[in-house]
């Protein structure tokens, strides 16, 4: 039994035709749920991100790859020539997930349109991600976290109030599409599951869309009210306080989102008189006046270290929290009991960022690490088209294929 058998996704085959970040993302999260993902790569060159470095592990593999591309299995398959176009229809024709990011042309040179994929495979769900969909008068340009981030507001509102626009810290439009897509394909296999199901679904996902969806709060009250919204920084446009705070070592957040809340800081910290201020007694009011309490609490907490300010929160139950670098965050006990972080296996190995997907009653588990290029192109031929050990030789031998030294 494999280790992925009793996963929510054992059994299904989904064939991975995308490359960067988004769809790797939406294909990973299937995988994790346990789904066999065969990644299709260019022979020689692979998925561009395999290259985007430094740091790279001991293989040369670069770290950005390593971190959206865990439990697949990668076949490196020559899609420029009409027998590697065979090659994938058969593919496509016993799969049951097609994920890809390419652009119109590409689609159509690749023979790659969902009318022609649901033709040669009736029950096929199909997550077609780009920059800015596949309708629309932007339709045939390319997509990147940044520009996309800048198109969509997402800049406008990032940033200190003073200062320039911001991205934020990752690509962040790319992992929210991923997620989205993600979600559109569970709900493609549920619905094909159906006894009244009617065949494959074909779902249209792009970055642009996503990341306008994802300003929820802050996109609905420009609708409401026809202003542009203003910069924050690190506060929160609806809820006072809900912000950092420098502390006489570091810095610490509040994420006080209640008036009780309040209340118990207030008597925490020996200011009952806030509580009992008329300015700052609900949230609208503490919105209203933040321009009078936010410096009152900078005043406050910069007079203790984080460390004596995270004891007395803790005690009176205040949501906050130090603001730690990744490593930090990496190595605290709740991510590690999580399973976080994937140790390396062996001196030639690396620690890997682990899955965010837990379920009740199984403890958490490591799965295939991220392929290197070719690593399983014979046995993909082998198990999902049942090609023999000559036919595979004969594909390699064309350079149709490339199978890598040592694989399978």
């Amino acid at each position: 039994m494999s280790a992925t058998s009793s996963y929510p996704l054992a059994g299904i085959r989904v064939l991975d035709l995308s490359r960067i970040l988004a769809g790797p993302v939406c294909t990973q999260l299937l995988a994790d749920l346990g789904a066999d993902v065969v990644k299709i790569e260019r022979p020689g060159s692979g998925d561009d991100t395999r290259h985007w470095g430094p740091p790279f592990a001991p293989d040369g593999t670069s770290g950005y790859f390593l971190s959206c591309n865990r439990g697949k299995r990668s076949v490196a398959l020559e899609l420029q020539c009409e027998p590697g176009q065979r090659v994938l229809a058969e593919l496509v024709q016993r799969a049951d997930v097609l994920v890809e990011n390419f652009l119109p042309d590409s689609l159509a040179r690749l023979g790659l349109q969902p009318e022609r994929l649901l033709a040669l495979n009736p029950r096929l769900v199909i997550a077609s991600i780009s920059g800015f969909g596949r309708t629309g008068p932007w339709a045939g340009l390319p997509g990147y976290d940044l520009m996309i981030q800048a198109a969509c507001g997402l800049m406008a509102i990032t940033g200190e109030p003073d200062g320039r626009p911001m991205k934020t810290g990752v690509a962040i439009t790319d992992v929210i599409t991923g997620l989205y897509a993600a979600a559109a394909v569970l709900a493609g296999l549920v619905a094909r599951s159906k006894a009244s199901a009617q065949g494959g679904w074909a779902f249209d996902l792009a970055l642009a869309d996503c990341t306008l969806a994802s300003l929820v709060n802050v996109a609905q009250d420009v609708l409401l009210t026809n202003r542009p919204p203003r910069r924050y920084g690190n506060a929160h446009p609806h809820i006072v306080p809900y912000e950092s705070f420098a502390t006489a070592d570091g810095h610490i957040v509040l994420a006080i989102g209640s008036d009780r809340q309040w209340q118990r800081f207030c008597q925490a910290v020996g200011k009952q008189q806030w509580a009992e201020d008329a300015r700052f007694a609900t949230n609208p009011q503490r919105v209203q006046n933040r321009a009078v309490l936010i410096p009152l609490l900078q005043a406050l907490l910069a007079g203790r270290t984080t460390a004596e300010w995270r004891d007395l929160l803790a005690q009176a139950e205040i949501p906050h929290s130090p603001v730690l670098n990744v490593d930090a965050a990496l190595a605290t006990p709740q991510a590690q009991a999580r399973g976080m972080v994937w140790p390396a296996d062996g001196p030639d190995e690396v620690p890997l960022l682990g899955s965010a997907l837990h379920w009740h009653g199984q403890p958490s588990s490591r799965g295939r690490r991220p392929p290197l290029l070719g690593q399983h192109t014979a046995e993909v031929l082998k198990e999902w088209l049942e090609y023999s050990d000559e036919q595979v030789a004969d594909l390699a031998s064309q350079r149709i294929v490339e199978i890598r030294a040592g694989g399978t």
